[in-house]
């Protein structure tokens, strides 16, 4: 069976995010306010905050028949915060949870979301009886996910960027820029091999997990931090940082090392769904819903 994968390379790697995210989110729950305001509090100062977008509007997709399209059973997961995590009385809510009532509300259609283990969503889709139409779970479409499932567009990627201390003298991040300078990087993941690659000049330092090299970064070991553009958002916005750092540079998006997006699993050969589900997702972008969710969720943007 194929290993399923979010935008992080390692199972590692994914808990370690979700752990970092998850208690974000529970701080956020327990003083009583929204993600952003409790987030734009703890900074207390203005930032401006960039909304991707992943649509071509010269590339506007046909509004297929969505009076074919009743239903929806879609899947998703609850150990990735903030896409998908367990919300009150165990049901899924999430980033992801949020964009799929959004796409049944567009295309009017009755839905429901179920939460699976990860490493099962794929395969109930071909389960008939008790599997699902469509999975929102952050999967990225690889290859290797693309022989089990059909994909919608991307409806978001997964950045890699550098973060630098606020009181350092880097400004933007180029090979020839940090040339000699110390990157800390988690070892074994897309981010420790792009620098290899990459930034040949400097040095890579390579960390056992994201709490490690972040703490290089905040005791001034080294004087930079490359990774998961998202994670780094939600550590830049809360109080383990401490205010020690900001993005620099970037976004970096090489489809080779960091993938070709994020997009909605249906049951391979159900193009109608699919295109439904795209029309639906473009729809979203088109009238600002797309950006109201983000800014909801993301009030530091990892772009």
């Amino acid at each position: 069976m194929v290993a399923l994968q979010h935008p992080e390379d390692t199972p590692a790697a994914r808990f370690a995010t979700a752990l970092c995210l998850a208690g974000a989110l529970l701080s956020v729950a327990g003083s009583g306010t929204s993600p952003a305001t409790a987030q734009d509090a703890a900074v207390q100062q203005p930032r401006v905050v960039a909304v991707p977008g992943f649509w071509d509007p010269r590339r506007r997709p046909e509004r297929p028949d969505l009076s074919r399209v009743q239903t929806i059973r879609f899947l998703t997961e609850t150990d990735y915060p903030p896409f998908d995590y367990a919300g009150p009385g165990g049901n899924p809510v999430g980033f992801n949870v949020d964009l799929a009532r959004l796409l049944c509300e567009e295309i009017k259609a009755t839905c429901t979301i179920q939460a699976r283990r990860f490493d099962l969503l794929l395969d109930a889709l071909n389960d008939s009886r008790n599997g699902g139409d469509a999975v929102i779970a952050s999967i990225a479409a690889t290859a290797d996910a693309r022989n089990r499932a059909d994909f919608t567009d991307p409806y978001y990627r997964t950045p890699a960027r550098f973060v630098a201390r606020i009181d350092g003298d880097i400004g933007d991040v180029l090979p020839e820029l940090v040339e000699g300078k110390k990157i800390a990087v988690v070892a074994g993941t897309a981010h420790e091999a792009y620098l290899k690659e990459m930034f040949t000049e400097a040095e890579v330092r390579s960390y056992p997990n994201a709490e490690a090299a972040r703490a290089a970064l905040r005791n001034k070991e080294v004087d930079l931090l490359f990774g998961d553009g998202i994670a780094l958002a939600f550590w830049l916005n809360g109080t383990d940082s401490g205010g020690c750092c900001a993005f620099r540079g970037g976004p970096f998006l090489e489809s080779r090392f960091f993938g070709e997006g994020i997009g909605i699993a249906v049951k391979r050969g159900n193009d109608l769904l699919r295109q439904a589900l795209n029309w639906a997702l473009f729809r979203q972008w088109e009238k600002g819903s797309f950006t109201d969710l983000w800014l909801r969720y993301f009030p530091i943007s990892p772009f």
